[in-house]
């Protein structure tokens, strides 16, 4: 139940998703309660911008942090991967506005992290408890919160194609599970949806080498990691999002054609909806103890 940082530093190199930019990144221990911090090294100031939700600047079709003109954008499939291989604290420093997207998965990341070792740390690590339920609504979407001992998902998705429909997953969150059932997961997009993104200045880097692109007669880049990826890849983005919390949560969040959008919805009401929950942390036998921390 404490906190956890990289032994060491570890840099990577690739290119934005939307801005098809290069980026090099490096990803560097921190210490307790500093949390994931991001610091852009090709700007005069080097300003810091936290990963909390009162800077996010964009939820819209991915979602981008900023202090002042400063602006991280893309941030979930990292932080998603920070929050399953539970690292509370890091400084993640970039030469550019985006954050490299590999393969459109999670698994580089895993990869790089662990590559550098994880470090345990003498705080205590504070989880969120949801102990009343959180509803919030959006025509036919919906998100929700309600207690549970650990972090569960419960995610559906619904589009109006033959070969997505209906997807719906169930699974509690661990390192072993983020790993090996969410991590693979890639982002993926209509074939249809391709131009119109690129005619909003979006997707300049998307290819078949980073997304899943799903026409009406099939998959363009070949086949599936799993039969519902792409459900698995919301649960990824969800996961990527809650972390701007800034801190950990338990309960049991359940999603009904959710995106980036919504899911800070949810998380803006856990943040105001303060009689809901508590803050707990860990007793020395690693559960839960079930004390205000003031």
């Amino acid at each position: 139940m404490n906190q956890k940082t990289l032994k060491k530093s570890v840099e990577c190199s690739g290119i934005g998703l939307h801005s098809g930019r290069p980026v090099t990144m490096r990803i560097r221990p921190a210490p307790v309660n500093s949390g994931i911090v991001f610091r852009r090294t090709d700007l005069p100031d080097r300003k810091a911008v936290s990963a909390l939700h009162a800077n996010l600047v964009s939820a819209q079709y991915a979602t981008s942090l900023g202090n002042g003109e400063v602006i991280i954008k893309t941030v979930e499939h990292l932080l998603s991967c920070l929050m399953g291989l539970e690292i509370d604290n890091a400084l993640i420093e970039l030469d550019s506005e985006e954050v490299p997207v590999f393969d459109g998965s999670a698994n580089y990341y895993v990869q790089l992290l662990q590559s550098a070792g994880i470090q345990i740390q003498e705080a205590r690590r504070k989880f969120i408890k949801v102990y009343r339920p959180i509803e919030l609504y959006d025509k036919d979407r919906a998100i929700s919160i309600k207690p549970y001992p650990r972090l569960r998902i419960t995610y559906t998705i619904d589009f109006p194609h033959p070969l997505l429909k209906n997807q719906t997953k169930t699974i509690d969150i661990s390192s072993e599970s983020f790993i090996t059932e969410i991590a693979p997961a890639r982002t993926f997009c209509l074939y249809e949806e391709v131009e119109n993104l690129r005619q909003q200045g979006l997707a300049k880097g998307g290819s078949l080498e980073n997304a899943i692109v799903i026409g009406r007669d099939g998959i363009y880049n070949g086949s599936l990691r799993f039969e519902d990826e792409c459900v698995r890849h919301k649960i990824l983005d969800l996961l990527g999002d809650l972390t701007l919390l800034g801190t950990r949560i338990l309960g049991h969040i359940t999603v009904y054609k959710g995106g980036h959008l919504l899911h800070s919805r949810l998380v803006r009401e856990i943040l105001l909806q303060q009689n809901s929950w508590y803050y707990t942390s860990g007793n020395e036998k690693g559960s839960l103890d079930e004390r205000k921390i003031v």
